[in-house]
């Protein structure tokens, strides 16, 4: 049986108006449902990359296609992919403009024409998602940093997208905001939704994603199933990035005969291992 790629970029190239190149030759392919990490330095092309998938830029060569089909990139098509790709910037202060946090998750739905009834239905629903539904008459300006990425997330569930694109969304949150906004992206791809990403954080790509990309200087230098990350190395110091602590880790135990059983993908992990070991 075919795996159906939803999102597919194809020697995607991109090049700004003052002559700096974004994305040169970029081509990777995003499974439905599937939870990815863009992984690459600054500068790699991940914030392009997002910006292309949602219609926010357009290629200077090459093509993106979504769900086998290419973008439309009339008014009409962009309108349309935006209400299936949902981008979240890294920035929340660059998304929210609204007065109140329901009336900035009500933008979207409002603008589709919906009735009030649904729109209140689904800008309850996208709130209760991202835990924010009991600050939902706060003023944004009031919300910690956190509490605004959570309520960007809100606006782009109220569209009811098939694919969420985050830039950088770890940036800025302390480790206990971190593990609530990593709560709501478990749920929300429990729920079916395909996660797209971008950091540079390995360890986090690691733990977190079922399949990486590896970005550097504008391309996909490589495409692989997270659990097949220590076999990458090469490809890794290809993009200046080091192995996962946990990988570097379990080498160095497994050098000295000391067994941790399968790879483990966070050191959480490898300490639930070896006690097991160690129990034995």
């Amino acid at each position: 049986m075919a795996i159906l790629m939803l999102l597919e970029a194809i020697s995607l190239s991109h090049r700004y108006a003052d002559g700096s190149l974004g994305l040169d030759g970029c081509s990777l392919a995003i499974r439905r449902g599937s939870r990815n990490a863009l992984l690459g330095a600054n500068g790699s092309g991940k914030t392009t990359l997002l910006m292309h998938c949602n219609g926010l830029l357009q290629p200077s060569a090459g093509s993106l296609r979504f769900a086998g089909a290419p973008l439309d990139m009339s008014r009409a098509g962009l309108a349309a992919l935006r209400r299936r790709v949902g981008l979240v910037f890294q920035n929340p202060d660059r998304q929210l403009f609204s007065a109140s946090v329901v009336e900035d998750v009500s933008f979207g739905p409002l603008n589709l024409g919906l009735d009030e009834a649904t729109v209140r239905g689904r800008v309850d629903e996208a709130l209760a998602a991202v835990g924010m539904a009991e600050h939902a008459n706060r003023p944004v300006h009031h919300l910690s940093f956190g509490q605004k990425k959570r309520v960007c997330i809100a606006g782009v569930l109220a569209m009811q997208p098939d694919v969420l694109l985050l830039d950088e969304p770890m940036a800025g949150l302390d480790a206990a905001m971190q593990h609530e906004l990593l709560a709501v992206l478990d749920r929300l791809a429990g729920q079916g939704i395909t996660i797209v990403l971008s950091t540079h954080d390995v360890d986090f790509a690691y733990r977190w994603a079922d399949d990486i990309h590896l970005l550097a200087a504008g391309r996909c230098l490589a495409a692989f199933a997270a659990a097949e990350l220590p076999a990458q190395a090469a490809a890794l110091k290809q993009a200046g990035q080091p192995l996962p602590a946990v990988v570097a880790l379990q080498g160095a135990l497994a050098a000295r005969g000391i067994a941790a059983g399968a790879p483990a993908r966070s050191l959480d992990a490898l300490l639930a291992q070896l006690s097991l070991e160690e129990a034995r």
